[in-house]
């Protein structure tokens, strides 16, 4: 269980970085935040996610900070280490929970202070919405969390990972290497993301609205999306969603090839397939 009497920074007042302090204050921690919006502080602390925040000459903010969650894009996480890494007090656990970790849990680990560890984790409950005024949205319950250790990391450290992710109320946790995670992450998360984007793209399809069912809706909702961290996100692991791509052409170009020789048992093939690769997530 996560210790009480800690401080626990939030730097970075997002969708993810807002559901962590609301979460966290909720269940009676210390909560402090650092954003670089006035009207995002303002928000936090109206809706009491966190007890005292800034958003400039915060330097005693990160000194008396026992815990560190950093809820901002791999660019802008490195930048902030590097700027201001040094007020990291030794003792200070951090985390974060950056969508990719090659290129950039091993920088950190190196810039940061003696005494001061990095534990990289990535929790899988993002929604297509973004920014604090939607955190309440997120729900962590049947989402998973995973942790990404390096050699730098220490048992205790990765403890006090899993015991944040059990506070916050996830219900899987799970340890990956970074690069175990990014391949990974390449297809089940952007991969997805690249086929829903690209079905909004193929053609304007904006009067099929009021005709579409529920594939259509649930196939695109992620469709909605924020352009920026994405955009990042997708060329930090551009090398294993290339390749993930690929692989998904590959099988589209299968079924095409099955509908153009009428090959109907190859469809149904391919359909049982899916049906009962699909029933594993159903089980979770």
């Amino acid at each position: 269980m996560l210790d009480k009497s800690k401080t626990y920074l939030i730097v970075g007042l997002g969708l993810l970085g807002g559901k962590y302090a609301q979460v966290l204050s909720q269940k009676g921690y210390r909560v402090t935040g650092i954003t670089h919006s006035q009207s995002t502080l303002d928000y936090a602390l109206r809706h009491e996610y966190i007890c005292a925040g800034k958003t400039a000459d915060f330097a005693d903010l990160v000194q008396e900070a026992d815990c560190v969650i950093f809820g901002l894009y791999p660019t802008v996480l490195l930048d902030w280490i590097r700027s201001y890494g040094d007020l990291l007090q030794p003792g200070a656990l951090v985390t974060d929970v950056s969508g990719v970790k090659r290129g950039v849990v091993e920088p950190i680990q190196e810039m940061l202070p003696q005494g001061v560890e990095f534990i990289a984790s990535h929790p899988m409950a993002g929604r297509e919405t973004s920014g604090i005024t939607h955190s309440a949205e997120v729900d962590f319950a049947p989402a998973n969390f995973i942790i990404t250790p390096t050699v730098r990391n220490t048992q205790a450290g990765i403890d006090w990972c899993r015991d944040l992710a059990e506070t916050l109320g996830f219900k899987r946790i799970s340890e990956l290497t970074p690069a175990e995670h990014d391949h990974m992450i390449g297809y089940v998360s952007q991969l997805c993301h690249a086929i829903a984007v690209s079905l909004m793209c193929a053609s304007d399809n904006s009067e099929l609205a009021c005709y579409t069912g529920d594939s259509f809706r649930d196939l695109t909702r992620i469709a909605r999306i924020n352009d920026k961290m994405w955009a990042e996100l997708f060329l930090w692991n551009k090398d294993n969603l290339i390749s993930e791509i690929d692989m998904f052409t590959n099988a589209l170009l299968d079924m095409r090839k099955k509908l153009v020789e009428d090959d109907r048992e190859g469809l149904e093939e391919m359909f049982r397939l899916s049906t009962k690769r699909r029933e594993a997530f159903d089980k979770r």
